[in-house]
């Protein structure tokens, strides 16, 4: 799976969300936007690390789901921090690129393209 399938899952759930929620009412899948974003952390790092040249790639993802679901107060600071989380996980765990590393790239794009894939199904309009 490349980064521009998951890309283009990115883009459909960007698109069929709904657009800003009150903050009261938690999405269903605030969970599941939280591991993407996590996912989205992760691979800034890992792919940088391992020579592609597409850093900025997943974080642009990220803020553009953020802007799409505009969370705010807490929200944001779950989604903000779920994305931070999996950038400093990694950067913590390595220093130069692995076949570990490798993998890891592998299952994060099948794993977040499943989550977007899952959330676009369920909650698309």
């Amino acid at each position: 799976m490349t980064k521009s399938v998951l890309a283009g899952f990115m883009l459909l759930l960007i698109a069929g969300l709904s657009p800003a929620r009150a903050e009261s009412a938690p999405a269903p899948f605030d969970n599941d936007l939280q591991r993407l974003a996590e996912i989205l952390g992760g691979l800034a790092y890992l792919r940088t690390l391992c020579g592609a040249r597409d850093g900025d790639v997943w974080r642009n993802e990220t803020q553009a789901l953020m802007d799409a679901e505009a969370p705010s107060g807490e929200r944001r600071d779950r989604m903000v921090a779920s994305y931070n989380r999996g950038y400093r996980g990694f950067a913590q765990s390595y220093r130069t690129c692995t076949p570990a590393a490798d993998l890891a790239i592998r299952r994060h794009l099948e794993e977040g393209a499943k989550i977007a894939r899952d959330i676009t199904a369920r909650y698309a309009n």
